[in-house]
This record gives C-alpha cells, sequence and structure tokens, in this order.
C-alpha cells in the first residue's frame, strides 16, 4: 500500500487493535449478526465515538423507534446527544382501516420511496459517520436478488466521494442473499454468539473481509455489559515484546535457589507440577512476593483459591507485601473460570505487563485456565502464545498444576504442559516415620545447570524452608520410600518440619 490512510476508530476497546488502526474512512461495511449479536451497540458506540471527534452523524433506522434506541443506550449509561437519528417505521395509523397490514406508511412501502427518503436525509445532515439499520427491511421490499443487490450497489456508489463512512446491519435473516452485500462492502465484520453447556453465552467477533490493510484474522473474545462491546484480540506473540536483560529472580529462600543452580531467569516459564497440598502455590507466591518486597511488581492470577484466603495465608507464613499495582507491590487476581474469556485472560496478563509493569505472573492453576478454554488445543495453542508473549518481555512465569491422586503411581497429569516450561519443579508428598511430609526436586531447566537431588519441603510462619538431600530414603517420589540405610537417621531439619 501507498499512502497513508485515514481510519475512522470505532470507539470499542480492542477492536481497532483487530482493525491495525480503525475502520478506513470513506467506505462502506457491512455489521453482520443474528438478533442481540451487539450490533446496534457496536454501531452506537462507533457514532459516539464520531460525536466525540467532532464529526456529524447519522443512525437510520427502519426498525427500531428513536426512543426504543435512547432506551436501549440508557441502559449502558449513555446519552445520545450529537447523533442525528431518523426513523422510517410502522405509523400508528396503519394499526387501522381495511387495508392490509404493512410495515411502513403507504407512501414508503416501494423500496425507491424507501432508499430516496434515506439519500435525502443524508443530504440534508451531510454525515461523516452512519448508520443504517437494518437491510433486512430493505431485502423485503426488494423481494428479489437481483433487485436488492442493485440497490446496495446505488447506495455504495451514492456514498462514494462524500468523505461518509457507512455501517450496515444486518441480522442474517436471509442467508440465500446476505453474499450480496458480503461481495460489494469493502469490509465485514461478523458478530457470532454461542450458548455453552454451563455458563454465560460466548460472544466472539471476526473480521472477515477487510479490503486495503492487514487485521487480526480469526476469532476475537468479545463480552457486551454496562458501558458496551469489549473486544479481546487474539494473543499474536511476534507482534509483542521488548529488550531485557536476563537476570536472575531470587526466591528470597537460598536453598531453594541452589536447588534451581542459582535460581530461575526473566523470560522464561517454570511449570510447578504436583498433588494438591505439596506446596506448589506457596511455592510460586514465594517468588511473587520475593519480587515485590524488592521494588518490583508482580500479579498473581488464580482460577481456584479466593482472593481473601490466599492474602491470608501468605501472612500466616510471613509473606506479607503491600497489595496493590505498581513498584513494591504484589497484585492478587481472582478469576471464575466460567466467566472469564480466554481472550478477556490474555488482555489482563497484557495490562499488568504493559501498564502496570509486572516481571513475575502467576497463574494458578492451570487446571482452572483449561477450564476457560474451548478444548484442550485451544489451550495449548494459546498458553504457547501467552508463555512466548511474557518470554518475549522479560518475564518470569510461574505457572501451577495440580495432578490427580495424592499418593503413588495412580497420580496422572490433568494438564500437559512440560514440554512449553522451561523448568519443572516436582513436588510430591510422601509418608516417612508416622507423618505425611513434602518433597520437591528440579527435573528440567533449559537455562542452566540445577542439583538433580530430592529434597524435603515444608513450610512455617518463617516461609519456605528444604532440607539437605533425601540421600537416606529410596523411593520418595512413589508416595511410600524405605530407608537405604536401616540405622540412618533422620535427616537434619525434620525436628522443625511439621507433623501433620
Amino acid at each position: 500500500m501507498t499512502g497513508r490512510t485515514t481510519r475512522s476508530a470505532s470507539g470499542v476497546p480492542g477492536l481497532d487493535e483487530v482493525l491495525h488502526g480503525g475502520l478506513i474512512a470513506g467506505q462502506l461495511y457491512l455489521i453482520d449478526g443474528e438478533p442481540g449479536a451487539g450490533k446496534t451497540t457496536l454501531a452506537l458506540q462507533y457514532l459516539m465515538q464520531g460525536v466525540r471527534d467532532g464529526e456529524r452523524t447519522l443512525y437510520v433506522t427502519l426498525g427500531e423507534t428513536a426512543g426504543e434506541l435512547r432506551s436501549g443506550a440508557a441502559s449502558h449509561g449513555w446519552s445520545l446527544d450529537g447523533i442525528e437519528i431518523v426513523e422510517f417505521i410502522v405509523s400508528e395509523h396503519d394499526l387501522f382501516g381495511d387495508s392490509e397490514l404493512t410495515m411502513y406508511h403507504p407512501s414508503e412501502v416501494e423500496l425507491n420511496e424507501t432508499t430516496k427518503r434515506i439519500l435525502e436525509a443524508v443530504e440534508r445532515f451531510k454525515p461523516t459517520r452512519m448508520v443504517l439499520d437494518s437491510l433486512s427491511e430493505l431485502r423485503l421490499l426488494a423481494q428479489s436478488s437481483l433487485r436488492y443487490r442493485r440497490q446496495i450497489l446505488a447506495f455504495k456508489q451514492f456514498f462514494i466521494g462524500r468523505g461518509c463512512t457507512v455501517l450496515f446491519l444486518d441480522d442474517r435473516s436471509g442467508r440465500d442473499i446476505d453474499t450480496q452485500v458480503h461481495s460489494i462492502a469493502h469490509g465485514v465484520i461478523a458478530l457470532d454468539r454461542s450458548i455453552p453447556a454451563y455458563g454465560p453465552a460466548l460472544r466472539q467477533v471476526r473480521i472477515t473481509k477487510f479490503r486495503g490493510s492487514d487485521f487480526i484474522s480469526g476469532q476475537q473474545d468479545m463480552l457486551i455489559r454496562r458501558g458496551g462491546l469489549q473486544v479481546f484480540p487474539r494473543l499474536t506473540a511476534k507482534e509483542h515484546g521488548r529488550p531485557f536483560d536476563r537476570d536472575v529472580v531470587p526466591s528470597g529462600a537460598q536453598a531453594l535457589d541452589d536447588l534451581l543452580g542459582g535460581g530461575i531467569e526473566r523470560g522464561t516459564a517454570t511449570l510447578l507440577i504436583g498433588p494438591a497440598g505439596s506446596g506448589k502455590s506457596t511455592i510460586a507466591a514465594q517468588y511473587a512476593v520475593a519480587t515485590a518486597r524488592r521494588g518490583g511488581h508482580a500479579a498473581v492470577f488464580t482460577f481456584e483459591e479466593s482472593r481473601a484466603l490466599l492474602l491470608a495465608r501468605l501472612k500466616g507464613l510471613g509473606m506479607t507485601v503491600d497489595e496493590g499495582v505498581g513498584p513494591g507491590k504484589l497484585m492478587v487476581r481472582q478469576l471464575d473460570a466460567a466467566e472469564v474469556l480466554p481472550g478477556q485472560f490474555a488482555n489482563l496478563v497484557r495490562e499488568s505487563v504493559e501498564v502496570h509493569g509486572a516481571t513475575v505472573i502467576v497463574i494458578d492453576s492451570l487446571n482452572g485456565y483449561m477450564n476457560a478454554m474451548p478444548g484442550e488445543r485451544a489451550l495449548t495453542v494459546q498458553l504457547h502464545e501467552l508463555l512466548t508473549y511474557l518470554n518475549n518481555h522479560g518475564v518470569a512465569t510461574f505457572l501451577v498444576a495440580a495432578q490427580s491422586g495424592m499418593f503413588g503411581a495412580g497420580m496422572r497429569n490433568v494438564v500437559d504442559a512440560s514440554y512449553l516450561a522451561d523448568s519443572v519443579m516436582l513436588l510430591r508428598m510422601y509418608e516417612h516415620q508416622g507423618s505425611v511430609r513434602k518433597a520437591i526436586s528440579v527435573v528440567k531447566k533449559r537455562s542452566g545447570p540445577h542439583e538433580d537431588t530430592i529434597r524435603q519441603l515444608w513450610f512455617n510462619r518463617d516461609g519456605v524452608h528444604l532440607g539437605p538431600p533425601l540421600e537416606h530414603l529410596r523411593g520418595v517420589l512413589s508416595g511410600v520410600p524405605v530407608e537405604v540405610d536401616s540405622l540412618a537417621r533422620s535427616a537434619p531439619g525434620d525436628d522443625d518440619a511439621p507433623r501433620t
């Protein structure tokens, strides 16, 4: 492409990023979606953005009344001041009499007359942004595919050269002739909605056509809530990154850093895997708290444990830190896997990194993260993109994954992300001297050497503790170890470890 293209901001958070800057001004676009998909909401956000930019805007409605539009806008807390609304709908006089009931006043029944009045409104107000809602009414008047196409072409020719960006809304009520507008429009934005077996409706937006510009292809997650539409662009890691020093991120527990051959490096992902109760979340939180105490910013995203319980538990372990965003603070965000969208979660992580400057991110756990995904393959692909993005920004990422089962060979991985992680820490629970104890080992580290020992792990009010290598035990990872030497004494540090 040559020259500079003038863009028209959509007013929808996230959509302009998908469109690489917004709509191309002065063109005709189709907003396609079933009733309730959010077409009118998107159109109003587009026009309100035009009002903020000092442009003339026009909303032509063939179905809803101006009062209904304003009522819908009020539910979002909006005012439509500055937007000209012209309505061509049924007159109350048509509800009486012997004549056949139609949707339009008799003088407006013919397609040509309706088209003429629309164009007169455009000439009168001279908008730079316009919405026509909706094409289904025009399609009913046209009666045939040929006549419908000719009218749409006439609209397009009329708007060319007038400097007006036009949105046509269509509710997919005539799939046999919908492709007529798709081929004529400069771009097509499709709004999709699906109903899962459990949870809220899943909404997505996809750009099926956008002449003259690149865009982010595929499905983008979308929400409709008070305040309008918000789009969460699909994360493409190759488009994001910044230079950083590959420094070591200390844990604040020297024995833990020694086990890892010095510590975890920035720009890497670490997987902590083990059964429930083995200490995975606490180890991950140790890195986050230590980062905040050094003046950095860390963020913990928890899908299972409540925010209040996590903070109380950390306080009981001596891990007190200021909660919030920014340097020297720890941000804890509790998420509901049944409510959060995959794209929405990626957007929250991006905000923590790009806006608040987080250098440590904890995702607890991958099991909850998986429940927010539409399928296992989607989990793998999106997790790969997310980790690549975080690595490109120099973030040390900690992933918590719970295995099913508690002891022995019966445990299995619900989510296998070990091949995506740069380091893998394995945690186990084992029986010894009448107590259930915890053990930790490092089984993988791409960025350098590490200990291959298995050490006892325990927690108290002073934080995280590791004992010396469990050389006197064999089969710790199986859950029921045996003494290598029956005369071997308990490992130093056992007396300080909890016995419950």
